[in-house]
């Protein structure tokens, strides 16, 4: 039996990262006893569904993956704007190795916050060099305290 990484150095690529992190948080959500649901790749904002079981109430999905111990995320300027209360980010961790995968759940609302805040102090923090940074289409989102590690309460199901 072949391992998921042959060597434990060389990484997934991206989108098998991102398809996976979709995953484990569609299987951790049916293990917690709700009914999830992975998107086609075109619908606009929404990786996974997930509704209670008696379908009384249901939220959407923004799955976002990374690998190793930092806990920030890539996102682009699209999530400046883009939140709903029925929305959520689910940050997901590889972490590099085998263990189960750390799921951070955030309000899009919070992700929105946090992601215009963030890039406005970059820019008005210099570079290397003492240089001004450039606008440029990447967000980011980090989570150094842990505050939305495994918080599942969040979406209200």
């Amino acid at each position: 039996m072949v391992s998921y990484m042959e060597n434990e150095q060389e990484k997934i690529s991206s989108i098998l990262s991102g398809v996976s992190g979709e995953y484990f948080v569609a299987g951790e959500l049916s293990r917690r006893g709700y009914i999830a649901s992975i998107t086609l790749r075109n619908t606009k904002g929404i990786d996974v569904l997930v509704s209670n079981g008696s379908a009384t109430h249901s939220v959407g999905l923004q799955v976002k993956t990374n690998h190793g111990e930092r806990r920030a995320w890539l996102l682009n300027k699209k999530a400046e704007d883009y939140f709903s209360k029925n929305l959520f980010y689910v940050f997901v961790n590889l972490k590099n190795d085998t263990s189960r995968p750390d799921y951070y759940i955030v309000p899009s609302k919070v992700v929105v916050d946090h992601v215009k805040k963030g890039h406005a102090k970059w820019l008005r923090t210099p570079g290397k060099r003492v240089k001004q940074h450039t606008d440029n289409p990447i967000r980011m989102f980090q989570d150094v305290t842990k505050e939305y590690l495994q918080k599942w309460e969040l979406l209200r199901l």
